[in-house]
């Protein structure tokens, strides 16, 4: 692997006041957010929905790189030019989701496993030479009664580092996605523990499997109360008990943790990530963004599948992106969204 390669794409991604789009929704994701703009899924109206994001004028001051599904690596704009070719011309880095999903974990119900190593390496060979230059691969632990369990951290720690290095050796920045889902009653000191844990387990098996941790991001949740918890962590605790939590399980070597939105509305994951940023010491990584529907719902929303509205929906992701931006320099306010 080329290490400066690995650095400098990592840093890029993370450049001050930038931030990724994960426009990587499977088609079962997608077509449940077209069905809530009463659309039906399909592949043209896949392929004009993401154009459209990919070519908002100016996004790309605060875009640093898109994580791609693999049929939308392989799409063009209407007038040919392939996606990825639009997103390098523009200054924004392509990427790929590479794992084909999380299914359920022999012996240990209610907990899951990501898939997808099975001919990885032949894979990033081919997504390489189609122009991506960064991956995700996102391992899901779930909260709850009796779980999760060692069993379920341990198999997914190891997966996310084969993928790593996997993605290393094809000289591919690999983003590592441990992600401890919000979903369930529990409190957010049981969302810092169950973090905890996953972390120390994660990054011990990137060292075992020989990822250069200067050429990874992470991907991970935020610390946050439950999302059926009776009692909801204000926006100040949940920013000052994430970077406690990371900087107590995270190298300082990660050049940068780009967090998940995990179900959190577009204001609340901006204002989470803007009160991060503005704290007097937030450790020693760039702490940015690599939001999905945080990003694009009110651009759904706007553009409804229908032509006549794409500069609608253009303007909606302009916006949001805009507020994530100065999110990560710590200058954002309520009063830019009223303003929008």
């Amino acid at each position: 692997m080329n290490r400066d390669t690995l650095a400098s794409t990592a840093s890029a991604l993370v450049a001050p006041g930038k931030g990724i789009l994960a426009a990587d929704e499977s088609h079962r994701t997608i077509a449940k957010r077209f069905a809530s703009i009463g659309q039906e899924s399909n592949e043209e109206l896949r392929r004009s929905y993401r154009e459209m994001l990919f070519t908002t004028d100016g996004a790309n001051e605060f875009i640093s790189g898109v994580i791609t599904f693999e049929e939308t690596l392989g799409h063009a704009t209407a007038d040919g030019k392939p996606f990825p070719k639009l997103l390098a011309e523009r200054g924004i880095i392509p990427g790929i989701k590479v794992d084909v999903g999380a299914k359920d974990l022999a012996l240990f119900p209610g907990e899951k496993v990501t898939e997808g190593l099975d001919g990885l390496r032949q894979r990033l060979e081919g997504f390489r030479a189609q122009g991506a230059r960064f991956a995700k691969w996102r391992g899901v632990i779930t909260i709850g009664d009796g779980i999760p369990s060692a069993a379920c951290i341990s198999v997914n720690a190891h997966a996310l580092a084969r993928y790593a290095a996997l993605c290393q050796e094809a000289e591919i920045v690999p983003i590592v996605e441990p992600e401890v889902l919000m979903d369930g009653a529990h409190t957010i000191d049981r969302c810092e523990a169950v973090t905890s844990a996953t972390l120390d387990e994660v990054f011990a098996a990137l060292r075992t499997q020989g990822v250069y941790l200067e050429g990874m991001l992470l991907k991970p949740n935020m610390i946050i109360s439950g999302s059926e918890c009776p009692t909801q962590a204000g926006i100040d605790e949940v920013a000052q008990r994430t970077v406690d939590c990371f900087r107590r399980h995270v190298p300082a070597a990660v050049p940068g943790i780009v967090f998940l939105s995990g179900g959190q509305n577009e204001v609340t994951a901006t204002a989470h990530l803007n009160a991060m940023n503005a704290l007097e010491d937030h450790g020693p990584w760039a702490l940015s963004f690599s939001y999905g529907r945080a990003l694009q719902q009110s651009a759904l929303q706007a553009w409804g599948g229908k032509a006549e509205n794409v500069a609608a929906g253009k303007k909606a992701f302009f916006h949001r992106a805009k507020a994530n931006s100065a999110a990560c320099f710590g200058r954002w306010d309520e009063g830019l969204e009223k303003t929008a």
